[in-house]
């Protein structure tokens, strides 16, 4: 999950390139059904754009049967950036329709101080859960939220979201990756397909090291222990891991500077 300093300021916040108010605060705290997405900017811009506006106009046709205009969305970032005085931020876009039925989308912009993948190799927990209308990234999560806790208490930086029959399928808030050793294996099954592992599957597939996608479980043929390394990744960054529940992984410092660079040459996009 996502931390910040206990000194880290409140985010700031606008309404369809409004200051929030009081009364468009109950929005979020009452009305849950919407969906957003997450990114990071960095000096005005940020890698995989197109790929999130894509992702909150099909999610917005999805939900509430209509388009969601881009230059809408990149114009109320901007104005949301200079209110909030930040070039480099977490950004978060929420759609909300209201009031139900209505013909236009409520965009919430949350603009808050940079956020990075933590340092350091990951430990996840496996949980049986798995998200509801998985390909849409949507708030108020309650299972995520709720396994991503007990995953903390019992030591672990994460939850792994995993099917019946302990099919792989994300981490609560990351997509996870494996290494066979000559390709990087996806799990196939329902999950977001996230921005970065997006670019990174783009990046592979340009450097002539396709990535594919097959069963991922956490025990048998196709068990996770079948892998030499493990990664997650989100908007945030890429961090390799070091065990899934009794599973230890070694850090595979070669994958992890070549995921790194795969990234690092996607041509970041002026917002």
């Amino acid at each position: 999950m996502t931390t910040y300093p206990p000194s880290t300021p409140l985010p700031y916040i606008e309404f369809d390139g409004r200051p929030a108010t009081e009364e468009t605060l109950r929005i979020p705290a009452l009305y849950g059904y919407g969906h957003f997405t997450a990114l990071q900017v960095r000096d005005g811009k940020m890698r995989g754009l197109g790929l999130h506006l894509a992702r909150l106009d099909a999610a917005n046709r999805e939900l509430f049967e209509l388009p969601l205009d881009g230059d809408r969305v990149r114009e109320l970032i901007r104005h949301a950036l200079d209110g909030a005085g930040l070039r480099d931020a977490s950004v978060r876009v929420n759609g909300y329709l209201l009031p139900p039925g209505g013909a236009r989308t409520t965009l919430m912009v949350t603009v808050r101080e940079p956020a990075v993948m933590p340092a350091g190799a990951r430990s996840l927990m496996s949980v049986p859960y798995t998200r509801t209308a998985p390909h849409i990234k949507r708030p108020g999560e309650f299972g995520q939220t709720y396994y991503g806790f007990l995953a903390g208490r019992a030591g672990f930086d994460e939850a792994l979201l995993t099917a019946p029959g302990g099919v792989v399928a994300e981490g609560a808030v990351t997509n996870i990756g494996f290494w066979e050793g000559t390709s990087v294996v996806w799990p196939d099954a329902p999950a977001l397909t996230g921005t970065t592992m997006t670019l990174l599957e783009q990046g592979l597939a340009r450097a002539g090291r396709p990535s594919v996608r097959r069963p991922v479980t956490l025990e048998g043929p196709d068990g996770v222990g079948r892998y030499r390394a493990a990664f997650v990744c989100n908007s945030q960054g890429i961090a390799p891991v070091r065990r899934i529940d009794g599973t230890g992984f070694a850090v595979d410092e070669e994958l992890m500077r070549e995921l790194g660079a795969v990234y690092e040459s996607t041509p970041a996009d002026a917002v």
